[in-house]
């Protein structure tokens, strides 16, 4: 599901994970994240010689719309989410174990079927206007997406897929990959992270066949769009098809998280479900987000070939799962190839009770970086995006402190507060300089911010 999730949004299937082959070529000069002289060389981007990408085996042509970088593409193709014994692993396996076991069709057979291998690469049409995300929509943005060309892009959401799968022929499946987001940058936000998508769409008859009188039950009528149901559909259906999605994900949740668990239900609004609903399950005392689902737009049922049909669909992030069901405190270790971590998650069977035992805990290292903004239009996801390139996952998080506006000149200026630490060992404050240093140079040259450092 797109849009979903504060930490956490098919043509052509491939039934095994691609091997990354990344190689870019050219990036143009206003994207490219190039060092001066004065930088050190690690931090130094590679000399262009033409204007393409090399993805998994497919050349793409650069234009004005391609932001994507080196540092992003080094990602694609690594499915974390199919390394055995990785937690992102584990977490799939339990929900697909769940499903298997739980949703069982007239033969015996599971319900749902899974697709996990499917690439990230994904067409604009496939990502925004196959689920009925209006142009102007706010999410379509370059600060918020990575696009390789204005046709293609890395999917922002396993939705995405929806419509090919519907297409196909199928009527409840789960989706499952790695989405990629320009986002801030803290403990639990990282420009890569793991989404699961689920879908059931339902014949008349399945929906109605257990209800008393259901026979003259209806899923459409020509009626009013209202807060509680789209124009086209019945109230009774739209009552049935939101019952069963909440007992669903409810079942789902307390499988994972055990029995006792709280679970809340909150209004919300998605372009291609209405009605919409983000679910929070209270964990050691906290309320959390964990997914957002509804009503699937019957438009995009219909577009996709299955007129007869409603259906629901859900978003989940499994870093936000594993992240509360293991204890992993920071996003980032899920990329890690660190033994002490990757261990503790080799066990005989999916659902052993895991708690991750922290690696030495480094100490931080904190640099200011403060400049007047440029009086064209500034996006703090670049600048994020800028310091992510250039200082990768040894920045923890960065953080606005400041805020200031001159009285005479109204120029604006922001004071970022960049906390470096290493998940595996200890920086030392030479190594943390160079690299804000190199950010520092790189914000005036690529941004056109004047630097107050």
């Amino acid at each position: 599901m797109a849009m979903l999730w504060k930490f956490m949004r098919v043509a052509k299937y491939s039934k095994t994970a691609l091997l990354p082959k990344v190689k870019v070529r050219g990036i143009p000069t206003h994207l490219r994240h190039s060092s001066s002289k004065s930088v050190p060389s690690e931090f130094a981007a590679s000399a262009p010689c033409s204007n393409t990408v090399e993805l998994l085996d497919k050349a793409y042509a650069q234009d004005d719309y391609s932001n994507v970088t080196e540092k992003i593409l080094s990602k694609v193709g690594k499915n974390l989410h199919n390394k055995k014994h990785h937690p992102l692993w584990l977490i799939k396996e339990q929900i697909k174990d769940h499903f298997y076991k739980q949703y069982v069709g007239r033969h015996g057979n599971p319900l749902f079927s899974v697709y996990d291998s499917l690439s990230p690469v994904v067409t604009v049409q496939q990502n925004f206007d196959s689920l009925l995300i209006p142009q102007n929509h706010a999410s379509r943005s370059k600060e918020d997406n990575y696009y390789l060309n204005r046709r293609h892009m890395l999917r922002a959401h396993t939705s995405a897929h929806q419509w090919d799968l519907i297409h196909s022929g199928l009527d409840a499946f789960l989706a499952v990959g790695d989405v990629y987001r320009r986002d801030t940058i803290d403990n639990t936000h990282y420009p890569v992270f793991h989404q699961m998508e689920g879908v059931r769409l339902f014949s008349c008859h399945e929906l109605f066949s257990n209800i008393k009188d259901g026979e003259g039950l209806q899923l459409f009528e020509q009626g009013h769009r209202t807060a509680h149901k789209q124009e086209c559909h019945t109230m009774e259906a739209v009552r049935l098809v939101e019952f069963n999605l909440k007992q669903v994900l409810t079942k789902l949740m307390t499988h994972i998280f055990g029995d006792g668990l709280q679970v809340r239900w909150v209004d919300c609004y998605f372009p291609f479900t209405h009605p919409s609903f983000e679910m929070e399950i209270n964990f050691q005392g906290e309320w959390m987000e964990v997914l957002g689902c509804g009503v699937m737009e019957q438009q995009l049922v219909n577009s996709a070939g299955a007129r007869d049909k409603i259906g629901w669909a859900f978003g989940l992030g499994l870093e936000r799962l594993a992240m509360i069901l293991y204890d992993i405190p920071d996003i980032r270790l899920f990329w890690s190839e660190d033994e002490r971590f990757l261990k503790q998650f080799v066990v005989p069977h999916i659902w052993q009770k895991i708690k991750f035992q922290p690696l030495s805990k480094y100490p931080p290292l904190i640099n200011d970086i403060s400049f007047w903004l440029p009086s064209e239009t500034y996006s703090k996801n670049d600048f994020y995006e800028l310091a992510r390139t250039i200082g990768g996952d040894l920045i923890e998080k960065i953080v606005l402190v400041d805020e200031f506006t001159h009285p005479k000149t109204k120029k604006v200026s922001h004071c970022y507060r960049i906390i470096y630490r290493h998940p595996e060992k200890t920086l030392t404050q030479d190594e943390v300089h160079r690299i804000h240093q190199a950010i520092e140079e790189s914000a005036v040259r690529e941004l056109g911010v004047e630097g107050r450092f």
